[in-house]
């Protein structure tokens, strides 16, 4: 019974401290109030631009990463995934990094309206996802992703157009049995 108890409390602390990080998130970045941090240790730094859009949402122990001159921009209405990682910046793979540190690949990444991204991707600098755009679970996204396509995979590539949905899609339908 005290175990419970304690467990109770201590995830009632995890959360109110997380809560205490994503008001400072607020404060610091342009985060419109209706998104949505989903979890606990969602990451946001670095000295350039973050905007998050409206009914949109990030999940747990994901990254954000803005660099000096740079921003990252989630649009309305998309899920990312928990672990995913979104950067501005990162070193350049060609470099020799036994000479020192390396030089950067930088540039703005934009997550467009409607976006779905699976758990433990990663979108790498100067990537553009276009709008009701899908990217699968477990991606390395090295290159820009055009509107309304799927696409997955270590590198990310092309999988299919999406297809317009001929019918209404209820709860029965994906498998859902409901309450």
């Amino acid at each position: 019974m005290i175990w419970r108890l304690l467990s109770d409390w201590l995830l009632r602390l995890r959360m109110a401290y997380w809560r205490l990080v994503y008001l400072g998130y607020r404060s610091r970045y342009t985060i419109h109030p209706g998104f949505l941090f989903n979890g606990a240790g969602i990451q946001l730094y670095g000295d350039g631009r973050i905007e998050l859009g409206n009914n949109s949402y990030i999940g747990e122990l994901s990254t954000i990463q803005a660099a000096s001159d740079h921003a990252v921009r989630i649009g309305e209405h998309c899920h990312v995934s928990h672990n995913v990682r979104i950067y501005t910046a990162s070193a350049c793979a060609d470099s020799d990094f036994r000479l020192g540190r390396p030089p950067a690949i930088s540039g703005d990444v934009s997550i467009e309206d409607g976006v779905w991204v699976g758990a433990n991707t990663y979108i790498g600098p100067g990537i553009t996802i276009g709008a009701n755009a899908v990217v699968g679970a477990n991606s390395v996204v090295t290159r820009s992703i055009p509107t309304s396509e799927i696409w997955g995979g270590v590198p990310a590539r092309f999988i299919r157009q999406k297809r317009a949905p001929t019918v209404s899609t209820t709860n029965s339908q994906l498998g859902d049995a409901g309450p």
